[in-house]
């Protein structure tokens, strides 16, 4: 995929001159770990060398001592090895000379010194972006440790999921993050939701006169979203034993997308009003049953490192939930996701209700391949298709399934793209809570939560390379899942 086009640094504007954002240090709280690694910093390299961001200065913290200069190769192995754009030395450099560390040892009082510091170049107005790339256990400490330095004033935290593991949980830890931060000041992040497939659907539904008419109860059939993935545990077997899938994935990042395909109209396209709209979701959501879900456990996760031998934790989840209210009435949303599946894939499938009557001969073909679908493919690479029946050419009546198919590929604007955690870092700097979840949203959705957690069904093994056990057929019933396709996206050149 394709992001932020570079100018040369030479032609480059002041980067302030386009963002109208103050210059920002950027506290990164587990600098050295994975994500740090893969996504944080190579999209914090992206930003800062484009005009869409103000001076920034970043300021890394982990546990691993480190000076500077150990930390620009940690970064540099880093960006050259997960960055979506080459850089140049020149670009390199420029980049580099922005990036400072300070060890977790040194403590509040080491960190607000390294702080200070960076600020001074940067000017009275400087701004700080607190980013706590670390487990959920870890943010109070985290929250205390900044409290401790006084970097509390003219700051902003963005926080990783899951936000706790259950309602109670959920609410200990807004409580003690609101001891510190202002809601107003605190980003809970998904990275989903940055995602330009997933920004999309707003688009589509309340852009078009051809879609919102008919996005409800009364053309809709049923919804899919549908995250498989091909990895496993990639060395995160602590976290996952206690997590498991649906905290892992589902109430962080499906019930996110679900509320973006299912919530009403916002008065305006700004961030306390699309809030509020997701929240209605959340509380329209009715309790999610133990007998609407499915969990797995991929064959030989018992056998990996960290993984207790009679472990319950699911690697694969299925659910069925229906929304409350008034437009979607009746109509079942299936989620699924899981590790170690046939594909990696990620999707919103809208299946329409089919016609009450046929007119076509029986051996038309007419009503053989299933409902017409919209489908959103939040892959990187953004996709839509939308399915119906056509007629085959050549004598008689019998008919295909065809699609119309978009790709952001072929925009004029796919240089434009931003990685989604690029885009929600940008929007944090910003302010910009629109694609960020509240206190209220996530505790509500702990709290829909609660039958499961209380009395969750017994896992079931499935093999690697599947799709999930074989009980997740009848969960769709009468219905069934979109993936696999069995009409792949057309290959846009």
């Amino acid at each position: 995929m394709q992001t932020i086009a570079y100018p040369s640094p030479s032609a480059r504007p002041r980067r302030d001159s386009r963002s109208g954002l103050e210059p920002h240090v950027i506290v990164l709280f587990g600098a050295c770990g994975d994500l740090a690694r893969r996504k944080l910093l190579p999209g914090m390299a992206h930003l800062v060398l484009s005009a869409l961001t103000p001076d920034i200065r970043v300021v890394g913290t982990s546990l691993e001592e480190m000076d500077d200069e150990a930390f620009r190769t940690f970064a540099g192995a880093a960006v050259r090895e997960f960055g979506d754009q080459g850089l140049t030395d020149e670009q390199w450099a420029d980049f580099a000379s922005k990036l400072h560390y300070v060890p977790t040892s040194a403590g509040a009082e080491g960190l607000r010194e390294v702080v200070t510091a960076v600020e001074a170049e940067l000017g009275e107005s400087t701004r700080r972006l607190h980013y706590l790339s670390v487990p959920p256990k870890a943010a109070p400490v985290v929250i205390q440790t900044l409290r401790d330095a006084q970097l509390v004033e003219r700051s902003r935290v963005v926080m990783e999921k899951p936000f706790g593991t259950d309602l109670d949980s959920a609410i200990l830890l807004n409580d003690q993050v609101h001891e510190t931060f202002d809601e107003s000041q605190i980003f809970r992040i998904d990275h989903f939701l940055g995602k330009e497939a997933a920004q999309n659907i707003l688009a589509f539904r309340f852009a078009n006169g051809l879609f919102e008419p008919i996005w409800s109860r009364t053309f809709i059939d049923h919804i899919q979203i549908d995250v498989p993935e091909t990895l496993g545990l990639d060395r995160r077997a602590g976290f996952y034993e206690s997590t498991g899938a649906y905290k892992d994935m589902v109430v962080t990042h499906l019930f996110q997308v679900l509320a973006f395909v299912a919530m009403e109209p916002p008065t305006a396209l700004e961030p306390r009003a699309i809030s509020e709209e997701k929240n209605k979701v959340f509380r329209s959501l009715l309790p999610i049953q133990p007998t609407d879900v499915v969990r797995g456990q991929y064959t030989g996760y018992r056998e990996e490192e960290g993984v207790a031998r009679d472990s319950d934790t699911e690697t694969f989840i299925a659910l069925k939930c229906h929304i409350d209210n008034w437009r979607w009435a009746g109509v079942p949303f299936y989620l699924r996701t899981g590790k170690k599946m046939a594909e990696g894939q990620r999707i919103i499938s809208i299946a329409f209700r089919e016609a009450p009557k046929s007119m076509f001969p029986a051996d038309s073909g007419v009503g053989t391949q299933g409902p017409d679908h919209l489908t959103f493919d939040l892959a990187d690479e953004s996709k839509v298709s939308l399915s119906f029946y056509g007629k085959r050419p050549g004598p008689g009546m019998k008919l295909d399934k065809l699609s119309m198919q978009f790709s952001t590929r072929e925009s004029v604007h796919a240089v434009d793209v931003l990685e989604a955690y690029e885009r929600l870092i940008l929007d944090a700097m910003r302010g910009d809570h629109t694609l960020f979840t509240t206190a209220e949203g996530i505790e509500s959705l702990w709290e829909r939560s609660i039958p499961l957690l209380d009395n969750p069904p017994a896992v079931k093994p499935y093999p690697p390379g599947s799709w999930g056990p074989n009980a997740v057929h009848q969960l769709v019933t009468p219905h069934a899942w979109r993936l696999p396709f069995e009409r792949a996206w057309r290959d846009h050149k």
